[in-house]
């Protein structure tokens, strides 16, 4: 499966006349945050597939109606055959989701650092976990594991996060990962100005990765972690 995974920052090659071009053969589209909602409806429109996403720390002026929404949809049954919500996409904040055979579950914003919207304490980033808490078991029971990916804003603790409060990743996802081992952990958050700078990092066996901009993620050939990556 290839999925176009972006945050942060409108490229000018995504949002393009020519991304179908671009971008072949995408079968899921997942946004961590930090874009504006058109961007995200010119994707769901351009290739025709679920469109999954998290807000960040900004862009939030649609954030109050996506989670009245959210509130009375039921996390039961394919994402396919259920409501999407305005633009074309489904917030999954706090929810557990099935689609196109990949278990995702969402959890949006930073770390709180002002009294801005979408922030959340340590505290309060463990009880946004311990509500999906009985829709992982049941993964687990029906399907044989508990998530494929988790899809967040800000990173991990000590992983690809930065020392200023902003931009210090959760330790909450840091127990999310050695508890329900997610293939894949996907941020946005810390921005990178050089497009070559490492994105790819495993931790207790799961594959975090910055998806600043853009990045395309091929399940079937998996990035590989740089030999020298280190985390604390």
């Amino acid at each position: 499966m290839k999925i176009l995974c972006v945050s942060d920052h409108v490229d000018p090659l995504v949002y393009s006349t020519n991304v179908r071009k671009h971008f072949s053969d995408v079968d899921l589209v997942l946004s961590a945050g930090d874009l504006p909602m058109d961007y995200l409806g010119f994707l769901a429109s351009s290739f025709n597939t679920p469109v999954l996403f998290v807000f960040g720390n900004h862009n939030l002026s649609q954030l109050e109606n996506f989670r009245r929404q959210s509130a009375h949809i039921r996390d039961s049954g394919d994402i396919n055959f259920r409501l999407c919500n305005t633009f074309g996409s489904t917030h999954v904040h706090r929810r557990v989701v099935r689609t196109k055979g990949m278990l995702i579950a969402g959890l949006g914003g930073s770390l709180r650092y002002n009294a801005g919207k979408n922030q959340f304490s340590e505290r309060e980033m463990y009880r946004q976990i311990l509500a999906m808490v009985p829709r992982l078991l049941w993964n687990r029971l029906v399907h044989g594991r508990y998530l494929d990916i988790l899809l967040t804003h800000a990173s991990p603790y000590g992983v690809h996060d930065k020392p200023d409060r902003c931009h210090t990743g959760f330790r909450a996802f840091r127990w999310f990962i050695r508890r329900f081992q997610p293939c894949y952990l996907l941020h946005g958050h810390v921005h990178l100005y050089d497009l070559n700078a490492r994105r790819v990092t495993v931790v207790d066996g799961t594959t975090v990765i910055n998806v600043y901009s853009h990045f395309v993620l091929d399940t079937a050939s998996p990035p590989q972690e740089p030999c020298n990556e280190q985390y604390r």
